[in-house]
C-alpha cells in the first residue's frame, strides 16, 4: 500500500480525538456529504435479517459449548464452572422469549454482532471521523470469524461488545471532562469480564498505549479512571465470591486451560494459530495489520493509530506466545481485531488504498455465502473431502433419539432406568440439551474431584438408584463398569454424523453400585 501523503484521507484520518466533526455525515470518496451512520444501519440490518434467516435454515445441532451454556441458562447462577455466568444470563434471555429451539439459543448472536458493529462506527467516528467509523463497522460485521460466529452462541460474543464499548469509554476519557465516559467504560469492563476473563486483556493494553504514550499518562492523575475501574470491580464481585464459595473452580479450569502442565515447546501450534488468523481475521486485513505493525517498528505512528495498535498487536503477540508454550484457539485473540478493524481501515483509506479494501470486502462477502450455504446443507451435500467439517455439530439429536428408544424399550419390558449417565461432557451437555423433554435425569459420572460444572452438580452418587443407562459416544472401555457388580453391553449403534462420518455408540446397563 503506497503512502498518500498530505491527501484529504490523510488529514481525516490524522485528526486529533476532540476535532469537531459530524456523528453522522462525513465526505465520501467523490467529495459529495455522505450519511455514513445510513450507510451503516441499512448494510447491519441487511446482514442481521441475512443471519437471522441463516439461523432458521441452519442443519446443524447445537455445538457441545453451545447446548452446555443452554444447561447452565436454566440454573441462573452468578458463576459456573468454567466461565462466568453472562452468556448463560443471555441465552436464558433469549430463550424465555423465543424458545428452546437452536435458532433461538443462537439468536444473541447475530444481534449482539450487529451492536458491536454499531459500537465500533462510534470508535471510528470519535477517533478519525463519520467514513472511517462506517467501514470499519462493516469490516468488521463481515470478517470471516464474525461471520462464522454469528451462527452461534459463544462467550465471544458477548465479550466484542463489552470490548468496543470499554475501548469507546476509555478514548473518551482523553476528549471530555464529562463523567459518562467513566461509566461507559466501567460498566462495559464488569460486563466483559463477566462474558469472559480475556477482557482482563483490556488493562494490559490501557497500560502498554500509556507507556509508549507519555503525553495520555496524565489520565493516571483523573479521579474517573479509577471510578470506571471500581464499576468493573463492582460488576464482578458477584462472580468473584461465587468462584470463593466454590474453591475457584473457573480460576482453576482457565489455568487448566492454558495447559502449561506438560512440555513447553510447541513451534508448530504457534505457527498454526497464527496462520488461523488470516482465517479469522481475513487474509487481506490481517496481511495489512500486519504491514502496519511492521511500519509501527520503524517510524512513530499517528497517535490514534497507536492506540489502536496497543489495543491489538499486545493480545495476538501473547496468545501467539500462548501456543508456543501449549496450545490456543484461533478465537483467543478475538478482542484484537475490534481495535485492529479499524486501525486497517483507517490505514487503507489514508493510503488510499481502496482496491485492497474492496477486494476484502468481496472476499469476505462470498465467506459469508459459503458459510450461509455450507450450514443450510450441512451433512446433505456430499464434500470432496476426507471428514464433514460439520461431525462436532451433527448427530445429537440420532444420539438423543437412540437414548429415548434404550429408555421406552428398557420401560416397555418393565425394567425402566433410573437415569441417563454420561462420562463424557459434550456427551452430557448435548444429551441434557436434545433430551430436554425427558423425565428421565441425565447424570455425570465423577471419577474424583469435578472437571465440568456437570460433574459439580449433577453427579451420579451412591444414591442414585439402579438400573442406569451408560451412554458411551467412543470405542474405548468405559472406566466406570468397573464400579458397578453387574455391567451389560445393550447394544452398539454407528450414527450418522455428517457425510462420511460416524459416531460409535455403546449403551451399557449397570447396576449395584459398589464405590469408585
Amino acid at each position: 500500500m503506497a503512502v498518500a501523503h498530505g491527501s484529504l484521507e490523510q488529514e481525516s484520518c490524522n485528526r486529533p480525538m476532540d476535532a469537531p466533526k459530524s456523528f453522522f455525515t462525513g465526505v465520501g470518496t467523490g467529495g459529495r456529504a455522505v450519511n455514513w451512520f445510513g450507510v451503516v444501519l441499512g448494510v447491519l440490518a441487511g446482514l442481521l435479517c441475512l443471519r437471522v434467516f441463516a439461523l432458521h435454515v441452519n442443519g446443524t445441532d447445537l455445538f457441545f459449548d453451545e447446548a452446555q451454556y443452554w444447561a447452565w441458562s436454566l440454573d441462573p447462577a452468578l458463576g459456573y464452572f468454567s466461565k462466568p455466568p453472562l452468556i448463560a444470563w443471555i441465552i436464558g434471555a433469549a430463550t424465555t422469549a423465543c424458545g428452546a429451539d437452536e435458532s433461538c439459543v443462537r439468536l444473541p448472536s447475530p444481534l449482539l454482532h450487529t451492536a458491536t458493529a454499531l459500537a465500533i462506527f462510534w470508535l471510528g467516528r470519535r477517533l478519525y471521523d463519520a467514513r472511517i467509523g462506517a467501514l470499519s463497522a462493516l469490516a468488521f460485521a463481515t470478517l470471516p470469524g464474525v461471520s462464522l460466529s454469528a451462527g452461534l452462541i459463544s462467550t465471544d460474543v458477548p465479550l466484542l461488545l463489552c470490548w468496543a464499548l470499554a475501548l469507546v469509554g476509555f478514548t473518551a476519557l482523553f476528549e471530555t471532562d464529562d463523567i459518562w465516559p467513566a461509566f461507559l467504560m466501567g460498566a462495559a469492563f464488569g460486563a466483559g469480564l463477566n462474558a469472559k476473563y480475556a477482557m482482563i486483556w483490556f488493562v494490559l493494553c490501557a497500560g502498554i498505549y500509556l507507556i509508549l504514550t507519555p503525553s495520555r499518562r496524565r489520565i493516571l492523575r483523573d479521579w474517573r479512571l479509577y471510578l470506571a475501574l471500581i464499576v468493573g470491580f463492582l460488576l464482578i464481585a458477584p462472580n468473584l465470591a461465587w468462584n470463593y464459595s466454590h474453591s475457584f473452580a473457573t480460576f482453576s479450569h482457565t489455568a487448566d486451560n492454558a495447559n502449561w502442565g506438560g512440555s513447553l515447546l510447541h513451534p508448530n501450534k504457534a505457527f498454526e494459530f497464527f496462520a488461523a488468523q488470516f482465517g479469522v481475521f481475513g487474509p487481506i486485513l490481517f496481511g495489512a495489520f500486519l504491514v502496519i505493525a511492521w511500519r509501527a517498528a520503524k517510524q512513530r505512528l499517528p497517535e490514534n493509530d497507536r492506540l489502536l495498535l496497543a489495543f491489538s498487536l499486545p493480545i495476538i503477540a501473547v496468545i501467539v506466545v500462548q501456543a508456543f508454550l501449549s496450545r490456543a484457539h484461533a478465537n483467543w485473540a478475538a478482542p484484537a481485531y475490534v481495535a485492529a478493524s479499524v486501525l486497517v481501515v483507517a490505514t487503507m483509506v489514508r493510503d488510499g488504498a481502496w482496491g485492497w479494501l474492496k477486494a476484502s470486502f468481496v472476499l469476505h462477502a462470498a465467506v459469508l455465502a459459503l458459510i450461509v450455504f455450507g450450514t443450510a446443507t450441512a451433512g446433505q451435500v456430499p464434500l470432496p473431502l476426507k471428514t464433514d467439517p460439520f461431525t462436532r455439530t451433527l448427530g445429537w439429536h440420532d444420539l438423543a433419539r437412540a437414548t429415548r428408544d434404550e429408555l421406552a424399550r428398557a420401560a416397555a419390558e418393565g425394567k425402566p432406568y433410573a437415569a441417563v449417565l454420561s462420562d463424557d461432557r459434550e456427551v452430557t451437555a448435548e444429551l441434557l440439551y436434545y433430551l430436554r423433554d425427558e423425565p428421565t435425569p441425565i447424570l455425570a459420572w465423577r471419577p474424583g474431584r469435578p472437571h465440568d460444572h456437570f460433574e459439580m452438580t449433577r453427579p451420579f452418587t451412591a444414591a442414585t438408584p439402579s438400573p442406569v443407562l451408560l451412554v458411551r459416544a467412543n470405542d474405548e472401555t468405559p472406566p466406570a463398569l468397573a464400579s458397578f457388580t453387574e455391567s451389560k453391553k445393550v447394544v452398539d449403534r454407528l450414527l450418522p454424523a455428517g457425510d462420511n462420518a460416524q459416531r460409535h455408540v455403546t449403551f451399557y446397563a449397570l447396576a449395584g453400585y459398589k464405590g469408585r
